[in-house]
C-alpha cells in the first residue's frame, strides 16, 4: 500500500523536443562556393620534369637526327669560311716573304755597287796620254769579276771555295804593296766575294763608254764608267716583273740590277 504510485514519475513529455535541433536550411548555401571556373588552367602550368621527359620520348629519331645535322652544317660552313681565311692569310705571308728577299737582293746590290765605285776612285792616277784621271786597264778585264780566273774542283759554292781562303794566284795587298795592276786583280776579286757572300746567283760587271778608241787606257780619262750589280729575278706565279732592258741581253735569263755610273 505504501508504494511510490507510478503517477510520480518523470513524465517524458519534459524532454527536449526535436523541433529545437539547429535547422538544416541555415547551412552555407553551396552556391556561395568559389567556382571552378576561376581556377589557374592546366595549361599555363610549368610543365615537371618527367612531363617534359615523356614529351622528347613522344618525338621519333629521325626528327632527332635532322636536328644535329642542322648544327654540322653550321659548323661546316664555319669551317670553310676560317680556311679560306688561313689561306689568304698564308698566301701573304708568302708575298710578304718574296718581297722581303727581292728587297734584300736590291740593298745588298747597291752597297757592292758603291764600294766598287768608292775602290775606283781610290786606284785613279793621272793618264800618261791626256789630262785627267784613269784606273788601270785591268779593272776592265771581265775574267778577274766573279771568279773567271779561279777553278774550284770540289761542289761547294763560290765563296765557301774561293772566299774563305785567299787563292794564291790572287795578291793580298792587305798585308803587302801592291801594284796598280795588283790592285785591280784583288779590288775585282774582294768584290766578286763581297756579292756572292750574300746573293750566291749575283754578278759584278765593270764597263767603260770610252770617249777614244785609239789610245792606250781603256777608259780614256773623262769616260763613263758603268758598274752593273745583277742577279735573277724570282717569278710569282710564272709571271715576271717587266725586266730592265739595261740588265738583259736578248736572249738571257731574266735579271734584276743595279747600276751606278762614275766619271772619274
Amino acid at each position: 500500500m505504501n508504494k511510490v504510485p507510478i503517477a510520480n514519475k518523470v513524465p517524458t513529455a519534459n524532454k527536449v523536443p526535436t523541433a529545437n535541433k539547429v535547422p538544416t536550411a541555415n547551412k552555407v548555401p553551396t552556391a556561395n562556393k568559389v567556382p571552378t571556373a576561376n581556377k589557374v588552367p592546366t595549361a599555363n602550368k610549368v610543365p615537371t620534369a618527367n612531363k617534359v621527359l615523356k614529351n622528347l620520348a613522344r618525338y621519333p629519331a629521325t626528327s632527332l637526327g635532322k636536328q644535329h645535322g642542322v648544327g654540322m652544317l653550321e659548323v661546316l660552313i664555319t669551317l670553310v669560311v676560317l680556311s679560306i681565311g688561313l689561306l689568304g692569310v698564308a698566301s701573304l705571308q708568302f708575298v710578304g716573304s718574296f718581297a722581303n728577299k727581292e728587297a734584300l737582293a736590291r740593298t745588298h746590290a747597291v752597297m757592292v755597287a758603291q764600294q766598287m765605285s768608292e775602290r775606283l776612285r781610290a786606284s785613279t792616277v793621272s793618264s800618261q796620254i791626256t789630262d785627267g784621271f784613269v784606273v788601270h786597264n785591268n779593272y776592265f778585264d771581265p775574267d778577274l769579276y766573279n771568279f773567271g780566273n779561279l777553278t774550284c774542283g770540289s761542289g761547294s759554292s763560290d765563296f765557301a771555295c774561293h772566299c774563305e781562303t785567299i787563292p794564291a794566284t790572287i795578291p793580298n795587298c792587305q798585308t803587302g804593296d801592291c801594284s796598280p795592276e795588283q790592285v785591280a786583280v784583288f779590288d775585282a776579286y774582294q768584290m766578286s766575294c763581297s756579292l756572292v757572300r750574300e746573293t750566291p746567283s749575283a754578278e759584278l760587271l765593270l764597263t767603260c763608254d770610252d770617249s777614244d778608241n785609239t789610245d792606250a787606257d781603256a777608259c780614256t780619262a773623262g769616260s763613263m764608267h758603268t758598274i752593273m750589280v745583277k742577279w735573277p729575278m724570282r717569278s710569282w706565279r710564272d709571271q715576271y716583273k717587266k725586266a730592265n732592258q739595261k740588265c738583259n741581253a736578248a736572249g738571257q735569263q731574266e735579271y734584276d740590277c743595279v747600276v751606278v755610273e762614275v766619271t772619274l
